[in-house]
This record gives C-alpha cells, structure tokens and sequence, in this order.
C-alpha cells in the first residue's frame, strides 16, 4: 500500500495516501534502465490466466499489455472508432472496437465489453484507472459471468466508495478520522488476509484538482509517520476484506498528525513512483492477487530504495490556466529513454493524433535517482531531451516546477501553481547570463546554417570563389530587446561578443538533429531548434521555454527599420476560441448587449467546459457559431460593434 501525499494550503493540511498491496512476489530492487524503473521475477511455472482483457485505453492499457506479455498472458485491447490506430491497439494479441469517440458508446458502454468479453474468450478484465475501474455494476455482471475482475470485489468498491459506511469502516478499524468528515479510502490486499504498505506518495503540485506532479517518498514524513499510516492502512484494508492495489489517502496537518481522508480502489496513475522505490511490479502483482495467489513479500521486505520523481507530460498550452488542451498530430515525437534512469510510460508514437474526445495526457515521464536531488536533476535533463512537435505541451511548466528553490525546499502544497504565478506561468525567466548565452547560441546557430548552405556535397558551389569570412556583424531580437552580436569563428567553435562579454560556443551542429548539444563557456545546454525562415525569425527551446528570435545581418536590420508593421488585432471587440473543443452554448445572438464580463459561449474540450466571457461592454455583431459546432484554436466565435 502506498500513501500519497496532498497538502493543503502553506501552513495548513496535508493529504496522504498511503497505497496497500497484500500480496507477495519474488522481486529485485528498482533496476536502472534506460526503459524501466522496476524489476520483478516473473515465474514461468505459475499460471494465472491464458487471456486478458484491458478495459480502458491509452498509456495504461500499453502499461497493463507490457506486464502481461511477460507474464506470458495474451491480451485484448477495445478501442473506439478514433482510437482505432492506437499504439495500445497495436500492442495487443487482439483488438476490438466498441463505439464511437464518445466515452459513454464506448469505454464506458457496459454491454459492448461484455460482448467483447464473451467473443474473445476473455477470462479476465484489468480496468486501468478512471472509465470503468470503480464501477461495482461492472465489477458485479464480470463475477456473474464468471470473469475476474482485476481489482476488489463489488463489496469493496461500494463499502469504500460511500462515504459514510467507509467512515464507519475506518473508526472500526481504529483508523484516526476527521469528526464530521466523511471520506473515501483505496489498497492493495490478497485473499489470504494478508496486507503491506508501500511507503507514501507526494502529490501535491496540482492545476484545477488534477496532479501534475508527483514523488516518493515524499519530503514530508519521517518513518515513525509512515509507519503508523501505513500500519493504519492496513488495518483498514484488512477490516473491509480488501483484495487488490489501492491507495489510501490521509490530511496530515504541519504537526505531522493524520487522519483518513479516502480511499480509491483502482491503480492509480502515479503507481510508477511507488514501484521504482520498492521494486514491484503493482500490475504483476494485481494479477496475482486476482487470480488467488497469496503475497511472498513481508513488510520488512518493502524498501524505500532511493527518490522517484513523476512528471505527467500533456498537450496543453500551460500558458493558458495552467494547461488548456491542445490537439493535432504528434509530427516528431522522441522519448528521452537515452537519459540513465528515466522511465516513459506513454501511449503515443510519431504520428499519433491528441483528439478533442480524451485526456490529453502524452504520457508520465518518470525519473529514478539515490536521492531526490539527483531523481530532480535527472527529470530535467529528461525534459530537455524530450521532444514533441506537432502539438503545444507543458514540459516548460514542468521544468520551471522542479527547479524552483520552494519545490526544491519541499515547501510546496496544493496551491503551489497559483501562488508562485499569481499571474499565470509566464515560462522561465532568464538571467543575464542565460539571456547571453540564449543569444550566442541562436547567433551560432545562424552562422552555423549560413556556412552549411553555402556548400553542396562538400564541395564550395562556385569553387572559382575563394571567401574565407570568418567573422559576422549580427543584430539579434529577442523580446522587446535588440542586442549586437559579433561572431568569429575558430574551427568548430564560435566566439561571440554579447553586451561586451565573449562567450565561446561548441557543438557538433548537427541541424538535421532535433536535439543539440551545446557547451557554452564550459556549461553544457541541450536545446532544441524548432522553425526558422529566410527572414530569420527562430524559434529555440532553451532551459524548457521556447523563445523567439530574429537574427539579421547588421544591414539588413538597419533595412528592417523601414518595414512597415502590422497592425495588432483589437481583441477587445472579438471572441476566438482558446482551444480546440465543441460548442456547448451560445448565449448570444446578433443585435444583444452584453456588459464587460457577461458569459457568451462555453467550449468543451477533453472533459473540461470553459465559459468565455465578454472582454468589454457592446452589442453582439455577428455569431460565427452554434452549439455543436466543433472548433479550432483561435477561431473566430463572435464579434462586437
């Protein structure tokens, strides 16, 4: 079982959960590959089922399909009619369709997996998370038809769901509760009587009640906590007759007092944190567990083996709330599995579409270190080495996470994000330094592809012409800021002058490569080049951020200044969607007044409505939309006089 922790406010609660696994398993400690973070010894010798069927999509189907395929246990994967080329649709021995995008034809539709379960021979179902995973209707018509359920029984889900029985559960159980507060718990138990506690998780970095960050242990608790927490959780599993993986989650106020808070009786998403410490396999053993094998472990044998930091990585524009949804296809997709100790759980691939219809999770981006502050520094090497194009993603917002001194501290809560960007996240704040070297790699960059074009096979263009310029005048913007640049250069270094300092700049330059390596002064950057045109506008992911630039030779910027600009759009007296979605309601028609703030239309995207609302007071124009209208980001909805 193991305990995640949720603090409340600076100063305030704490929610732990401690997650229970009853069940015991031949394991080795966390082993540290560049693809996986645990380790578990899968006997050949002991059956469990022939065929298995995921009941859900995405990266923990392909997370459920990896542990059976070693298991040596065939696996069917549904899909709705959008998901029909998904990466988990591929991994499996087999695979169904079962509706339309909608998750309530489909993932949800309790008749279409049953038939599915009944054609396929199915003799088990592992529900994953969320969909149907603490559904005791679905639980109950499995167990009639005489298929296992990975997870607890019907008995279990209902005793833990309600908020008051599991109340009652837990005082029976001599579990500290809150007076007058009514909770739900989660575990991991077998059938045998048997129970262990997996240590805690730290949950707290959060945006609008969905975790974004994740780690274990956490900073927070010393053993004496943890062992009586995790001992309480135990107890309570035992008291409800638990059988399965969950997670049970306690308020610990700042004097380390706790008290039973929920419980979830399903795996839950930062399940890899837990297993990279104790070196479970919590999939491996909800099989067992299921299929009446008892637990080999006891709990003295349940280590905390070093740190274990979890990022999940999304396609939203963190510049919008935190995270609005952004959809389109994966154009360039890399995993930084080429970093030690980093583990990827995703169920995407290049070329796979982020729709409107699902979560717009990419994956759980997992590092492992001896200690948390090598776990940290390898999450953001991991991050920089991460490459997504085709659809916008919160890697900055993870990355200025991890490495801000409260983070670091451990002084963080669920009111982290609000209160360190009270006007919103505004991507990493350069310092001079990072400015100058920022403009010294983009002015390297520069030269860089001036020199490559200027020879073709390795052979000068016009051999007759026997240039040999080794030095450039640049004029780089960045920002608001325009700086001179001088560049020289010296075999396959650069020296550039930046704000009257010289900085010498090394890389291999291989501009073919979406990832370059670059020593500035001694300080190796990872950085990433995403767009460029003949007018020198740049675009470089530098420390997590992209920044854009525009690189012109000394002439050409003097030219620039005649240029005429374009004028910026009045937004005050239009409406564009922030994000792709479906029209839900329009509220307006043609000829209204509104008043400043006044709600004009809800958009739908990824099971999150957004309500936009009047930037000033004016009549309605026109409406270019109506309710189920599907749209894109930044079209145009309505206009004001």
């Amino acid at each position: 079982m193991a305990a995640a922790l949720c603090r409340g406010a600076s100063g305030g609660g704490r929610g732990l959960r401690t997650l229970l696994r009853c069940e015991t398993l031949h394991s080795r400690w966390c082993l540290i590959t560049s693809h996986k973070l645990y380790s578990s010894v899968y006997d050949p010798n002991e059956k469990t089922f022939e065929k298995l069927l995921i009941a859900n999509r995405g990266e923990i189907a392909c997370r459920v399909i990896k542990t059976c395929k070693k298991m040596g246990i065939k696996t069917v994967a549904i899909h709705s009619d959008v998901d029909a080329n998904a990466v988990h649709v591929k991994m499996a021995d087999e695979a169904v369709c079962v509706g339309p995008a909608p998750t309530s034809k489909s993932y949800l539709n309790m008749d279409a997996i049953m038939e599915v379960i009944k054609k396929t021979r199915a003799q088990a179902v592992h529900p994953g998370y969320g969909f149907l995973s603490e559904n005791r209707e679905f639980a109950r018509r499995l167990a009639s038809e005489g298929v296992t359920f990975i997870g607890p029984d019907a008995h279990a889900i209902q005793a833990m769901g309600d908020k008051i029985e599991s109340k009652l559960l837990a005082k029976n159980a001599k579990v500290n509760t809150i007076p007058g507060f009514d909770g739900v718990v989660k575990i991991l138990a077998d059938k045998h009587g048997n129970a262990l506690w997996l240590n805690e998780r730290e949950c707290s970095i959060q945006r609008r009640n969905q975790k974004v960050v994740e780690e274990a242990p956490s900073t927070f608790l010393d053993p004496e906590t943890r062992r009586a927490m995790g001992e309480q959780a135990v107890a309570l599993a035992k008291a409800v007759k638990y059988s399965s993986a969950g997670t049970v989650e306690f308020l610990v106020d700042s004097s380390k007092n706790f008290y039973f808070l929920e419980m979830n009786t399903r795996l839950q998403v930062e399940h890899p944190v837990t297993e990279c410490i104790t070196g479970l396999d919590l999939v491996q053993e909800m099989i067992r567990v299921a299929k009446g094998y008892p637990l080999r472990h006891k709990q003295a044998d349940i280590p905390i083996n070093g740190w274990a930091v979890e990022c999940r990585v999304y396609a939203e524009d963190p510049y919008k709330s935190f995270g609005l949804p952004s959809i389109g296809k994966l154009s360039q997709y890399q995993e930084p599995l080429q970093v030690p100790s980093v583990r990827v759980d995703s169920g995407v691939q290049q070329g796979s579409d982020i729709s409107i219809f699902y979560d717009p999770m990419i994956s759980k981006l997992i590092t492992y270190g001896s200690n948390r502050a090598e776990a940290l520094k390898r999450m953001e090497e991991a991050l920089d080495n991460y490459v997504i194009r085709g659809v916008a993603h919160n890697i900055s917002l993870l990355r200025e996470v991890i490495i801000h001194p409260r983070f670091i501290q451990g002084e963080i809560s669920t009111k982290f994000l609000p209160e360190v960007y009270p006007d919103g996240f505004k991507g990493h704040k350069l310092t001079d330094l990072e400015r100058r070297e920022l403009l010294a790699t983009a002015a390297s960059l520069y030269v860089s592809e001036q020199l490559r074009s200027q020879r073709f096979l390795g052979t000068p263009r016009i051999p007759i012409a026997k240039s040999k310029r080794s030095s450039w005048e640049l004029s780089v913007r960045l920002g608001d800021g325009i700086y001179p640049v001088a560049v020289s250069k010296d075999g396959s270094s650069f020296s550039v002058e930046v704000d009257g300092m010289k900085l010498n700049v090394t890389s291999e330059w291989n501009l073919a490569s979406p990832l370059l390596s670059v020593t500035i002064d001694g300080t190796q950057r990872t950085i990433q080049r995403l767009s460029r045109n003949a007018a020198g506008d740049m675009s470089i992911q530098f420390l997590g951020t992209v920044y854009k630039l525009q690189i012109l030779t000394k002439v050409a910027a003097e030219l620039s200044k005649y240029m005429p600009e374009k004028a910026a759009e009045d937004t005050s007296s239009i409406l564009r969607s922030p994000m792709p979605g479906a029209v839900v309601a329009v509220s307006v028609k043609p000829g209204d007044t509104v008043s400043e703030g006044q709600e004009i239309c809800v958009i739908e995207a990824m099971k999150m409505q957004n309500s936009l609302t009047a930037a000033k007071t004016g009549k309605v124009k026109a409406v270019h939309c109506k309710a189920g209208d599907t749209v894109g980001e930044g079209d145009l909805l309505v206009e004001l006089e």
